[in-house]
């Protein structure tokens, strides 16, 4: 039995959902909206096992064979953020537990939290990357405005990002930015020489490896149409040796499922930025024609390693 975990309406949730449908493998479903009628029992042995329930519907976590989370934060859902402390409490003790038993369970688990969490410190997941091989961009974290701004002097061209995992637009340091440097004094802030190249997004679903390249004259593609840019996303090719680091980095990680930001010089240099261990990979998915979604079903399915 595979358990998904996450809100339908969710367009990866939903991918996953509809390739499982398609290949008639059992699963379960487990709707965050539906959180304040679910409750769970752990049963502590050999194995962490129990029961979930929401509302009529119960799963039995020790048939579970595989699970894929595309998990939100419940207490910020409609209809659950204005429920009281209480309330909130109990649904933090039931979503506690669960992620305990997900990070417990035996079989394909999609994926666990301990090796999701590098990607809560951006410099410490950097630090795991160039262990695999990858070169990652000169970086400063730091609350000196003098510091900044000799690093920002030192490499010309400088982009800003989020030391954590909120998801933050990347900008470039331009001269509009002198004047606001005196902030980072109340805010640890992320600098990183700026890389020139082609940026090269990476799915990892297993030991399968999906290549998509993007162009686009945005600093940050994700956000290029909004900012009155392009941005144009096709299937590309990596180099054997690179496929195989991409591999070895999720599986450093501990990750079934991963997206790697690459980006290519002009020299041939391999940049990894970042490793996301939820992405929405439907978005590169309908650009490529790459089977990412019914990729994750075979796996979790057992029907691909």
């Amino acid at each position: 039995m595979i358990l998904l975990w996450g809100l339908p309406g969710d367009a990866p949730f939903d991918a996953v959902r509809s390739a499982l449908e398609w290949r008639k493998a059992p699963y379960m479903l487990l709707d965050q909206r539906r959180v304040l009628q679910q409750r769970l029992e752990l049963e502590v042995g050999p194995v962490l096992g129990g029961t979930v329930w929401s509302g009529a519907q119960r799963v039995i976590l020790g048939e579970v064979d595989a699970v894929y989370t595309r998990v939100y934060d419940s207490r910020r859902l409609p209809g659950v953020e204005d429920v009281g402390a209480v309330v909130q409490a109990r649904i933090r003790e039931v979503e506690t537990a669960l992620w305990s038993w997900v990070e417990e369970a035996p079989g394909r688990i999609v994926n666990r939290p301990a090796a999701m969490a590098s990607n809560g410190s951006k410099p410490f997941q950097a630090a795991l990357i160039a262990r695999q091989g990858f070169r990652v961009p000169e970086t400063l974290l730091t609350t000196d405005p003098l510091a900044a701004l000799e690093f920002w002097e030192r490499h010309g061209a400088v982009v800003y990002k989020s030391v954590s995992g909120v998801r933050s637009r990347v900008a470039r340091l331009g001269p509009e930015h002198r004047e606001r440097l005196q902030d980072v004094a109340w805010c640890p802030t992320q600098f990183q020489a700026y890389v020139p190249g082609q940026d090269v997004r990476v799915h990892v679903v297993g030991e399968e490896v999906f290549p998509c390249e993007v162009t686009s004259d945005a600093v940050d593609y994700r956000y290029a149409r909004q900012q009155g840019g392009s941005v144009e996303l096709r299937a590309g090719l990596l180099p054997l040796d690179v496929a195989e680091r991409c591999r070895a980095l999720a599986r450093a990680l501990g990750l079934h499922l991963a997206g790697l930001d690459l980006r290519r010089t002009p020299r041939g240099e391999w940049f990894c930025f970042e490793v996301n261990p939820s992405p929405c990979f439907t978005y590169y998915e309908h650009h490529t024609g790459h089977p990412i979604a019914a990729t994750l079903a075979a796996f979790l399915a057992g029907a691909q390693k």
